[in-house]
């Protein structure tokens, strides 16, 4: 779950300049991090049937999006390529209680997020989303440390869709559960640094990294917030860029300073 996750930072492309979208650009569409997870949670915690209302929204949503993500939102993608997630759609529903159906449903959800990151860094300026992906985490850390996410979110996991459809809104594999929100905060990290390749697939392994480390505190809790990884490797790559700037600036003022001693 945590090289899906880091594999969804690597995953997306430059989000391209359309014209008629840059009417809808603006800062507001930063706040649908932290909206998709605080009134998810609280929608649940207060307002019956939304953990079912999300399950079916799901299973509408996500399979389109993640053809979306193999025929154009990824790297590597072609048209042709969004028909894998016909296949992908009935291995999660035939097998959905083997480990091979609960990889299939979590990929998909995994390509439906990359799709949604292209199409949010589409309309949000780099700086914003940056701030989005920062505060989604904090307020992530909030619901776990004051208690609020567990309930909810146990209620989500056990959501069913009719039918023995699968289970799109939550990731299970084995005994593992990560939101649908992890892996979408890992798309906008990857979308918002996609036209930069070096630092996406730098941010992308620092994610795992950082996923990994922390993933030890699961000794000592049952539950922790998995955006967090991610905006530290946000943080991370933004600070070491800054340094860069910074030497790269030190050393061309030293070199043209250079021939003016020499005179």
């Amino acid at each position: 779950m945590l090289a899906l996750q880091a594999g969804v930072v690597a995953a997306p492309i430059a989000a391209p300049r359309v014209r008629q979208l840059d009417r809808l650009r603006g800062w507001g569409w930063s706040l649908i991090p932290i909206a998709s997870i605080v009134i998810v949670i609280f929608a649940i915690r207060y307002v019956s049937d939304t953990a079912t209302g999300l399950t079916y929204l799901a299973l509408i949503a996500v399979p389109p999006l993640a053809a979306a993500a193999l025929g154009w939102a990824m790297r590597g993608a072609f048209p042709l390529a969004a028909l894998g997630a016909i296949p992908l759609f009935i291995v999660a529903w035939v097998a959905r209680t083997s480990l091979a159906g609960e990889a299939a449903a979590a990929l998909l959800s995994a390509l439906s997020c990359v799709t949604l990151g292209v199409l949010l860094s589409a309309v949000t300026p780099s700086r914003w989303l940056k701030a989005g992906i920062v505060l989604m985490a904090a307020a992530d850390v909030w619901l776990v440390a004051s208690d609020l996410l567990q309930s909810p979110n146990t209620a989500l996991v056990a959501a069913q869709p009719p039918a023995g459809l699968p289970q799109l809104q939550s990731e299970i594999f084995g005994t593992v559960t990560m939101g649908y929100g992890d892996l979408f905060v890992a798309a906008l990290l990857g979308a918002v640094l996609a036209s930069q390749w070096r630092r996406q697939w730098q941010a992308a392994l620092l994610t795992l990294v950082i996923a990994g480390c922390f993933d030890l505190l699961f000794f000592f809790v049952n539950e922790l917030p998995a955006t967090v990884p991610v905006a530290l490797a946000l943080v991370v790559t933004e600070g070491w860029q800054r340094v860069s700037v910074l030497r790269r600036r030190r050393l061309s003022m030293r070199a043209a300073a250079i021939p003016r001693q020499a005179r």
